[in-house]
């Protein structure tokens, strides 16, 4: 029988699904991330990769045909031409690129996804003004280098990682305003999701335990992941995803762009993926309160509306609804109740998820007809309830919830 491997890397954790030939899970396995500094974060998603596939049936990953990982959108690293990572990864919320944006806007076009503090492009062209950047011959995302772990290709990426480095995703191809940069030589090939690169390296086959034809394929992010994993197929339907972060997609026949606001679309087949990434979300929740407490806490809260008006954030800075690298957070005053508190907390991050919605149906995206909800907010039934409220459609739960299994996906149908 044959196996399809999809690996999801979020902010807080991997894991790992393997689905057969009707799509049913056979197996699936994860890793929470221990708090460790920048320097220690390369060496932890190695080691996290190779438990994932190790801890999976023997005999189960032997039949793998083909693996598909995904990462953060516009986590990036340098790497040297053996592939050693240089200095620690930019994270996708890493706003240092802020230091650069003035450089970047007289190079791109206006109104470019890449003219923001965290976009891919932005974090290279802060790389090009540091001292390890001369050793430097490949940028690549989380999801590359992971995939490259595997396969041994540097320099090879997908499209949906990629449009955060300025690549044409509509043409398929690096516009010339970027050709003509001195930077061009370290991006990398860019190729659609899910395409084959290359079969698992001997060794990695070896150590492993996968057979020598095993294809490692192009990946994607972890918000398209969960998007393919939910279910949702038809223009107007889109997926929230609560997890650390809160991430938006609306399924729509038109491709909605406005880096003003934060807003891109991706493409997918002949649609446009359109929408955004706030900063708000599960980070913010974890703060203040336990998984344990969040449960309890939320069971008490009856109503849908609280008199708290927060912009929930952990530090200054957004990037959508309201793209400021400088938006300070708002969380006071805060009530005795912690009650009070999180229903507070929840409302406002639900009203910011209403508002982003809104923005991209009046920038011309498809009329939102449904939300499936992925990541771990999808079991807040009453964080669920208050969001229905301000959304007004219906609410569905995702038909799978882990973008892993959305990433096997991708590994099975392209293989």
């Amino acid at each position: 029988m044959n196996f399809y491997l999809g690996i999801d890397f979020g902010t807080s954790g991997a894991r790992a699904v393997v689905i057969d030939e009707a799509c049913i899970i056979r197996a699936e396995v994860e890793q929470p991330f221990e708090v460790s500094p920048p320097e220690f974060w390369v060496d932890r998603w190695k080691k996290a990769l190779v438990n994932l596939i190790t801890r999976l049936p023997y005999e189960l990953r032997a039949e793998i045909r083909a693996i598909a990982i995904n990462g953060t959108s516009s986590t990036v690293m340098l790497c040297d031409d053996g592939g050693n990572v240089l200095d620690i990864p930019l994270l996708y919320n890493d706003g240092r690129g802020i230091e650069v944006l003035e450089r970047l806007k007289v190079i791109a076009p206006p109104n470019n996804i890449v003219l923001s503090a965290t976009s891919s492009l932005a974090k290279l062209l802060w790389m090009s003004e540091q001292t390890f950047f001369t050793q430097g011959r490949y940028l690549l995302h989380q999801a590359d280098y992971l995939a490259y772990l595997l396969h041994g290709k540097l320099g090879i990426s997908d499209y949906h990682n990629a449009l955060k480095l300025g690549y044409d995703v509509e043409n398929l191809n690096y516009p010339t305003w970027l050709t003509d940069l001195s930077l061009m030589p370290l991006l990398p090939q860019v190729l659609a999701p899910g395409t084959p690169i290359g079969e698992v390296t001997p060794a990695v086959a070896k150590v492993l335990g996968l057979e020598n034809d095993c294809v490692v394929c192009a990946g994607t992010t972890d918000s398209i992941a969960a998007f393919l994993a939910s279910g949702a197929k038809k223009p107007g339907e889109a997926v929230t995803s609560l997890g650390s972060t809160l991430v938006l997609k609306l399924l729509s026949r038109t491709r909605i762009e406005n880096s003003e606001l934060g807003i891109y679309s991706h493409r997918l087949g002949d649609l446009w993926l359109t929408g955004g990434a706030s900063n708000t979300g599960g980070a913010v929740l974890r703060h203040f309160f336990t998984d344990v407490e969040l449960a309890s806490l939320s069971s008490q809260i009856k109503a849908n509306k609280s008199n708290l008006d927060y912009y929930p954030l952990l530090k200054k800075g957004d990037r959508f609804p309201i793209n400021d690298p400088l938006l300070p957070p708002r969380l006071e005053p805060r009530p005795d109740s912690d009650v009070e508190f999180l229903h507070g907390l929840l409302e406002s991050i639900a009203r910011i998820e209403s508002r982003g919605y809104e923005l991209l149906q009046q920038l011309g995206a498809d009329k939102l007809t449904c939300v499936y909800t992925a990541g771990g907010g999808a079991k807040n039934a009453v964080w669920t309830r208050i969001r229905g409220f301000y959304l007004q459609v219906q609410m569905l739960s995702s038909i799978h919830t882990a973008a892993a299994y959305g990433t096997a996906l991708l590994a099975k149908n392209n293989y």
